[in-house]
């Protein structure tokens, strides 16, 4: 699994460049709330896969990592709800976060495969 698992970080890493760009749009008062939080559940989310990645049992990891990959994407759509970023910027994102969610959802399933 170790091809599969750097090709979900390299995707998260691309989602959190990506998502710097979109955060530009914020207005100046929430830029330190909604937009801080965006950004620091981006790099929570890479800590979360490195995490997974080097233990051994992964799986409670992976539950934890799911889980906060859906706090993140509700964020991603309340910002664009409140006009915060474009919408194509929202929708790049969120597929960039879905495809996130997919390869996920395989490592999951690897895994229980393997217990």
């Amino acid at each position: 699994m170790q091809c599969n698992t750097l090709l979900i970080l390299d995707r998260a890493y691309e989602a959190t460049k990506y998502a710097y760009i979109a955060l530009k749009y914020f207005p100046k008062s929430e830029k330190h709330v909604l937009a801080a939080d965006i950004r620091q559940d981006f790099y929570k989310m890479i800590e979360l896969m490195i995490i997974a990645n080097k233990k051994r049992s992964k799986l409670h990891d992976l539950f934890q990592l799911d889980v906060h990959l859906n706090g993140l994407q509700y964020k991603v759509r309340l910002a664009k709800d409140f006009a915060y970023i474009p919408f194509k910027k929202y929708e790049i994102l969120s597929e960039k976060l879905s495809e996130i969610g997919k390869m996920l959802g395989g490592w999951i399933k690897n895994q229980k495969g393997q217990c």
